[in-house]
């Protein structure tokens, strides 16, 4: 029998973290980098995701690498899994965290905008994992992705004041294309010994909204039943439980971390 330490150990696994530079993605990236993984993080702003993979090292025994990434350019994503298998040998951990979106309300959103969000959120989802499966599937790896609460419930209008502060109908349109391609990845990547889950996170507004809309933040709060935004760290035992053999019998899951949100 494994002991939990077993279980939860990443050593001698590599990962690679879209959008790992970001605000939710640095505390991804920090919980495997505490379980022993080396990490290839990659997004459009290359230079935070070198300084982040330098901080990491400097903090952990492990190794890391920074790139940039556009994961709705074929070839870009696969110039990167050349470089990280270049670098590390091997790919155990795909977690797909990169996001980009427009601020809209429905009356404001425009169809470009609306072709953007799903080519980013959903799309981009698709092509990274369709490029990394040959190389997961070496080492019976896993798929991580992040959804959204809104993935499968709807944004009370009331909480939003504005444009600046929307949520677009193009995010939970995409975060639940995320969530229903999570399990049917589950199902038909079985055979090849991958497992596929997801993670859906509630209300984690940047750190700039917080500072300039301290209303908003307050209804959010008021609204969940813990009476908290979300923070980062809350995200890393849903993170590790899903990246490890602790989630071993587990796929096709959708683990809600949203401070009980979506159970009113």
């Amino acid at each position: 029998m494994k002991s939990l330490k077993e279980l939860f150990s990443l050593k001698g696994k590599t990962a690679i973290v879209t959008g790992g530079a970001g605000y939710l993605g640095k505390a991804i990236c920090e919980t495997l980098a505490e379980l022993g993984a080396d990490l290839y993080i990659a997004s459009r702003t290359k230079e935070k995701c070198v300084s982040f993979a330098e901080i990491l090292m400097k903090k952990y025994p492990i190794k890391a690498m920074g790139n940039f990434l556009d994961i709705t350019n074929i070839d870009s994503i696969r110039e990167n899994l050349d470089a990280c298998i270049k670098k590390f040998g091997h790919i155990d951990i795909l977690v797909n965290d990169a996001w980009s979106g427009n601020k809209n309300t429905f009356d404001s959103i425009t169809y470009e905008d609306w072709s953007y969000d799903i080519n980013v959120c959903l799309n981009g989802v698709f092509y990274t994992i369709k490029e990394t499966v040959s190389h997961l599937e070496k080492r019976q790896g896993i798929i991580l992705n992040i959804a959204s609460m809104y993935g499968h419930i709807a944004p009370d209008y009331r909480m939003y004041d504005g444009k600046k502060y929307a949520n677009p109908p193009s995010y939970g349109a995409a975060k639940a294309g995320v969530i229903q391609l999570t399990k049917y990845l589950a199902s038909f990547l079985a055979e090849k010994k991958i497992r596929v889950n997801a993670i859906s996170p509630g209300p984690f507004p940047f750190k700039s909204t917080q500072e300039e809309n301290q209303e908003f933040i307050n209804r959010l709060s008021e609204k969940n039943i813990v009476g908290r935004i979300g923070d980062p760290d809350d995200l890393k035992g849903a993170v590790a439980l899903l990246c490890s053999d602790a989630s071993r019998y587990m796929t096709g899951q959708n683990i809600c971390v949203d401070g009980g949100w979506a159970v009113w």
